[in-house]
């Protein structure tokens, strides 16, 4: 009998001895140990026909026949999996994390919080974020205003009552029930307001592009709405939004007037540079040519100087740097004249002066040219009295009176004043 036969046989006998282990094992459990009892016998009865088949072949490996000890492992997993289950139950639960929750822990380098926009909803964009936001809230119909409208006239007269009462008058049952009703009328009004937003936005459009952000032009409409929620009167009939529109574009319009300029014109002033703004387009229609100051008078009852003076303030303040040309490579200030800056050729005229005027102020004596300077201001640009030069010198004026005439005398010397007739002219 050959090597293989003998080691093909010992194969087969370990592999009967574990089946019939197995069926022991799992002789006492339910259902499952009875599939895992046919699940082994299978597998055995595979490995012992192949272990057949193959034996006049080759010696199977030694670490290669083990079934025994996986059928073994597979008979003991379910107390592995209860052992498992009992651990299991043992740990706290973990509730899963929403998405885009933040989590920071000690291996982090920088415990900085990332903003995650999956959260609140937001995007970079405020008007989207406010338009979505304002759209959440439903429209009301006529019923549902004059209810608003009848439980915010409640609070209104509550607050009033309320503000009359002492504070023992506040913690009575009828001070209750005022606060009740107090407080049921803001939670109207806030209602009417968050339902009448989109209305605000709307009308905020139509003034885009006159110096305000779109933001601002919400904010301050969303005040004139506030106002009238406060002065609507249901008893009129009239929608909501048909008394608001008024009060939206006022408080809209009051804002441009105040904000929108670099310098600001008061209101009255806006409303005449309006006015003016309208007459001159009409005329310029029924013309055919911009109109005179004197005819824009006659249709405005104002003089023609009023018209250019109004004129002057409906102009924009342009700035200096605005670029000029294709390329930008020019700006506006470039054009623009410094009245205030010093030419070249005076200046060089002004110091050759003052070098001549101190060449003939040396060919007088200290007194004479001390009483020059200070009568003149040479020196500091302020002339000065005969007295305060007395002063000075320790001699009355009719002294400094009498040099100063010397002097000039000599001055108009044609030997010293020839040099300076080059600059009268």
């Amino acid at each position: 009998m050959t090597t293989a036969t003998k080691a093909s046989r010992r194969t087969a006998k370990k592999d009967e001895a574990a089946e019939e282990e197995v069926v022991e094992e799992t002789a006492t459990e339910g259902s499952t140990a009875k599939k895992t009892t046919k699940k082994t016998t299978t597998k055995a009865a595979s490995t012992k026909k192949t272990t057949r088949g193959k034996a006049d072949e080759s010696a199977p490996a030694e670490d290669e026949d083990l079934p025994d000890d996986t059928e073994a492992e597979d008979g003991t997993g379910d107390d592995a999996k209860d052992e498992s289950k009992a651990d299991d139950e043992k740990k706290p639960a973990v509730e899963p994390l929403p998405t885009g929750a933040i989590v920071i822990s000690a291996s982090d380098e920088e415990d900085v919080p990332v903003y995650s926009t999956q959260i609140t909803g937001a995007t970079a964009d405020p008007v989207k974020d406010y338009l979505k936001q304002i759209g959440k809230v439903p429209l009301l119909n006529a019923a549902e205003e004059v209810d608003l409208a009848m439980r915010i006239e409640a609070g209104l007269f509550a607050e009033e009552k309320l503000s009359n009462m002492s504070a023992a008058e506040r913690s009575s049952q009828l001070g209750l029930d005022l606060q009740w009703v107090s407080r049921d009328g803001q939670r109207a009004k806030s209602h009417l307001l968050g339902a009448n937003l989109r209305l605000v936005v709307s009308l905020a459009k139509r003034y885009t592009g006159r110096g305000m952000q779109f933001l601002d032009l919400i904010q301050e409409g969303n005040l004139g709405l506030i106002r009238a929620v406060e002065k609507f009167d249901y008893t009129k009939g009239f929608k909501f939004s048909t008394y608001a529109t008024w009060w939206i574009r006022q408080a809209i319009t009051r804002a441009m007037a105040d904000q929108a300029r670099t310098i600001r014109i008061p209101v009255h002033m806006v409303e005449v540079i309006n006015k003016l703004a309208r007459v001159q387009r009409q005329m310029l229609q029924d013309l055919g040519r911009e109109p005179t100051p004197e005819e824009l008078s006659r249709e405005l009852d104002m003089t023609p100087e009023k018209v250019v003076e109004v004129q002057k303030y409906g102009r924009e303040p342009i700035s200096l740097h605005t670029p000029l040309g294709e390329d930008g490579d020019s700006e506006f200030g470039d054009l623009i004249e410094d009245t205030e800056a010093v030419v070249p050729a005076d200046a060089v005229g002004f110091t050759m002066l003052q070098r001549q005027l101190e060449s003939l102020l040396d060919s007088l004596s200290e007194r004479e040219a001390g009483v020059i300077r200070m009568r003149f201001g040479l020196g500091d640009g302020q002339p000065k009295t005969l007295d305060q030069i007395g002063d000075t010198f320790g001699v009355t004026r009719e002294r400094i009176r009498q040099i100063e005439s010397k002097t000039m005398a000599k001055l108009r010397h044609p030997s010293r004043s020839q040099s300076l007739r080059d600059y009268l002219e």
